[in-house]
C-alpha cells in the first residue's frame, strides 16, 4: 500500500488550477496552427490569430487567457493500491482549488446554490469524479471549464430506432442552436450510451482526451471524423464570425445502455480548452 500526503495532493491542485487557465495546451494551439492552414475565411484566420496570440500573451504575463475561470472539474484516476493520509481525497482537491483560485488571481465562479445565488468566494466546491484503477498511482485530471459553452450544452433521450442517422442530426442540431454563444471554434464532447446521467459524464470525460486523439475503436474514430467534417460545413466559424472551422475536434465516448434507450450528451468546449493532469 503506498501513502500519499493530503497536503501534496492540495499543492498539486493549486498549481493545475493556476496553470489550466494561463496556459492553453500545445494540442490546442497545434489545433489552431492546423486550422490557419485549412480555414477558408480571411476574418476566421484573423480570429484565430487573435486567439492565438491572446494565448501568447496569457502566458508572457502569466494571467487568465479568459475572464471566466471556470468550473473546476476533476476526473481521477484513483489506484487501489493507494491510500490517501491527513485528509479526504475531496477535501484535499478543494482545499487546492480554493488555494490555486486566490494565488492565481482567479475569479470565483461558483454559487453557493443555484437559487440563493450567493457566491462561495473561492471557487468551491469542484466537481470530482473517481474512477478506482489498478495499481498504486494518483491521475488528477483537470478542467477549468467556461459557462458559456457548458450553458449551450445538451442531453437527450433518443429512440433506438433514431440510429446513427438521429444521432447525428441532434448533434448538428445542438451545434447549430449555440451557434457563436459557445465561442467557437468548438471542442465538442459526446456522450452516446449508459443512462441518463452517465452518458453526460461520458461527454464531459471525451473532452478530456488531447485533441487530435481518435477514439480507439475504429467505428467510432470514424464516426468522430465525420462529425466534424459535418460540423465546420455549418459555415460559424470562429467566433461565430462564419468559416471553415466550427470545431476543433470531435470527441466521442460510448457505453452499454438499456434495450429501450438511445441516451445521447453533447458537452461543449469553448477555444479555450483548459485540460492539465498530473500523476503523484
Amino acid at each position: 500500500m503506498r501513502i500519499i500526503q493530503y497536503n501534496d495532493i492540495v499543492e498539486q491542485v493549486s498549481i493545475l488550477c493556476q496553470e489550466a487557465n494561463v496556459e492553453l495546451g500545445e494540442d490546442v494551439m497545434n489545433a489552431f496552427q492546423q486550422a490557419l492552414q485549412t480555414e477558408k475565411s480571411e476574418t476566421g484566420r484573423v480570429v484565430i490569430e487573435q486567439l492565438m496570440e491572446n494565448a501568447e500573451v496569457a502566458v508572457k504575463e502569466y494571467m487568465p487567457m479568459c475572464q471566466d475561470t471556470g468550473t473546476a472539474v476533476f476526473i481521477v484516476e484513483m489506484g487501489q493500491e493507494c491510500l490517501i493520509a491527513g485528509g479526504t481525497l475531496t477535501d484535499a482537491i478543494n482545499e487546492g482549488v480554493r488555494e490555486g483560485y486566490e494565488a492565481g488571481h482567479l475569479r470565483h465562479s461558483i454559487v453557493k446554490d443555484p437559487l440563493g445565488r450567493k457566491n462561495t468566494g473561492d471557487n468551491t466546491p469542484a466537481i470530482v469524479h473517481i474512477e478506482y484503477v489498478a495499481g498504486d498511482s494518483l491521475t488528477l485530471h483537470m478542467t477549468a471549464k467556461g459557462g458559456g459553452a457548458e450553458n449551450m450544452s445538451d442531453l437527450k433521450m433518443l429512440k433506438p430506432s433514431d440510429g446513427l442517422e438521429g444521432i447525428k442530426q441532434y448533434i448538428l442540431d445542438v451545434v447549430k442552436v449555440a451557434g457563436p454563444n459557445a465561442c467557437p471554434p468548438l471542442v465538442v464532447g459526446i456522450g452516446i450510451g449508459g443512462n441518463f446521467e452517465r452518458c453526460a459524464y461520458l461527454a464531459k470525460k471525451s473532452l478530456f482526451r488531447p485533441i487530435g486523439e481518435r477514439h480507439r475503436e475504429a467505428e467510432v474514430a470514424d464516426l468522430e471524423e465525420d462529425l466534424m467534417a459535418e460540423i465546420n460545413r455549418l459555415g460559424i466559424g470562429p467566433q461565430g464570425m462564419g468559416g471553415s472551422t466550427t470545431a476543433l475536434d470531435v470527441k466521442i465516448e460510448v457505453e452499454a445502455c438499456h434495450i429501450a434507450s438511445l441516451p445521447v450528451a453533447v458537452n461543449l468546449n469553448c477555444h479555450a480548452s483548459r485540460h492539465k493532469q498530473v500523476v503523484l
